[in-house]
């Protein structure tokens, strides 16, 4: 398949050479014009003095009456001795026919006869019509045969002819020039128009072998070192070093989507394996040979049971964390911010009766959001705090500038800074947390703030307590 640049080479050469031969063929056509034109002003000019200087004397002594008869034919010294005449030699070629085609009159003696003139061109003299005519006669000769009228009858004809053999040749010379600098004009436009096409297409080149590149090597951090204007091919170089961006983010993303995945199944499968082990355990004691008491029994069917309720537990937080994941596309409702932080610090409040929970929210609190989401994120909060930290609780709603604040503050001992980093992760479990967690709240509870379009951080400091913060857009 033939390449861009040879396809661009192409017509870019086919349109020059067009253009060439268009050029160079009104170029001849309009100096051969020119030229013939240019031959016949000089044969006419020369038949008028003919006309002027020897006519009269010949209609004077008119054919077969006078001296001058076809049979003997006079020079033009004899008739006249003016410049002009004498000259007539050197340019043209002269011959003055009576109405029959012969020869009357011919300079410097007796020439064998008149010059060609066709029976067509006879028939044009006697209407009175100018005759042109081309003939060879050892060369090419352009012939004026203009008619001499009496009486509305031709009474003698003027040939008046030149030689077309310079003509022809300056015609050849021009003709063979324009061929020559057209071929030379092509190999030059060739080897310019495959320079520079290669050069304009250089960067489109660099795109292609980037793309190559990037798709044997999977480096999606490659980008086309483009430095020229913007034009159609910079603008194709910023569009695809975007694209690159794009693809980059979104192989990141999958590679470390894929990395979660691993470990989340990484993950399950220990938090899965202690349970099932016990039960297994537990299923070995109950087929003991000889039985285990009934004392015995009654506890490892209460083992088997806790740790039965301990596997649901962490399937339905793992379906928690899956609809946090997807909940991209959740209706959203307009949401009393106020009310529903009461219903849910009154909800949290009956976890742990001994503990107080505050609550300072102003009226007119609004915003645009999934409600059911919110109050999970909330009650996760508060579920934590209560875990973690001994204490009162502080829930606190501010709007900031165009979001809305909710900060959720406990007095614990604060969390360290290098397990702050981890605090999201999922199945990662403070050192003071219970036995029945699985380290899925405060991941689902990001999930579902940022499906919201919103961000959960947490701040802590050590021995003052730790506080969580949800930003969300705000309505109001």
């Amino acid at each position: 398949m033939m390449s861009i640049r040879a396809r661009f080479t192409l017509l870019y050469n086919v349109i020059l050479l067009v253009t060439l031969l268009a050029f160079g063929a009104a170029l001849y056509g309009i100096q051969a014009s020119s030229t013939l034109n240019s031959l016949k002003k000089d044969l006419i000019y020369s038949s008028d003095e003919v006309a002027i200087n020897l006519v009269p004397m010949l209609l004077a002594n008119p054919p077969g009456l006078g001296p001058y008869t076809s049979a003997d034919p006079k020079t033009f010294e004899s008739l006249s001795n003016a410049e002009v005449i004498k000259s007539l030699r050197e340019r043209e070629i002269v011959r003055v026919l009576n109405a029959e085609g012969e020869l009357i009159a011919a300079p410097y003696g007796v020439a064998e006869g008149g010059l060609p003139c066709s029976a067509e061109g006879h028939a044009a003299l006697h209407r009175g019509e100018v005759w042109w005519e081309t003939t060879y006669l050892d060369e090419r000769l352009l012939i004026l045969n203009r008619p001499v009228m009496l009486e509305g009858k031709l009474s003698m004809i003027l040939q008046v002819a030149r030689p077309l053999t310079e003509r022809d040749r300056s015609m050849e010379a021009l003709r063979n020039t324009l061929i020559a600098s057209t071929l030379l004009i092509m190999v030059a436009a060739v080897a310019i128009g495959w320079f520079f096409s290669g050069y304009f297409l250089k960067p489109i080149q660099k795109i292609s072998q980037t793309a190559r590149q990037i798709g044997e090597e999977r480096d999606f951090s490659r980008r086309v070192d483009y430095q020229g204007p913007q034009d159609e091919v910079g603008q194709l170089a910023v569009t695809f070093n975007t694209m690159l961006e794009e693809l980059e983010d979104a192989y990141d993303a999958k590679a470390r989507a894929l990395e979660m995945q691993r470990e989340f199944v990484a993950d399950v499968s220990h938090e899965l394996r202690t349970p099932l082990t016990t039960l297994r355990g537990n299923l070995s004691l109950l087929s003991h040979q000889p039985a285990v008491t009934q004392e015995e029994r009654a506890d490892i069917q209460k083992d088997m049971v806790d740790e039965t309720e301990r596997m649901i537990r962490l399937v339905s937080a793992l379906l928690e964390q899956a609809r946090a994941d997807s909940a991209r596309s959740t209706a959203r409702d307009v949401v009393e911010l106020p009310a529903l932080l009461e219903e849910v610090v009154r909800q949290a409040g009956q976890m742990d009766e001994t503990r107080q929970i505050s609550l300072d929210a102003p009226e007119g609190l609004r915003l645009l959001t999934w409600r059911d989401g919110l109050k999970q994120v909330l009650l996760i909060l508060l579920d934590n705090a209560l875990k973690y930290a001994p204490g009162n609780i502080e829930v606190e709603a501010a709007a900031v500038q165009d979001r809305v604040e909710i900060r959720v503050r406990d007095h614990g001992d604060g969390i360290p800074e290098e397990k702050l980093t981890h605090i999201f992760d999922r199945f990662y479990r403070g050192e003071r947390a219970s036995g029945t967690g699985f380290g899925l709240g405060l991941s689902i509870a990001k999930s579902l703030v940022e499906a919201m379009g919103g961000q959960l951080t947490i701040e802590s400091r050590l021995g003052e307590g730790s506080t969580a913060i949800v930003s969300l857009p705000y309505e109001g």
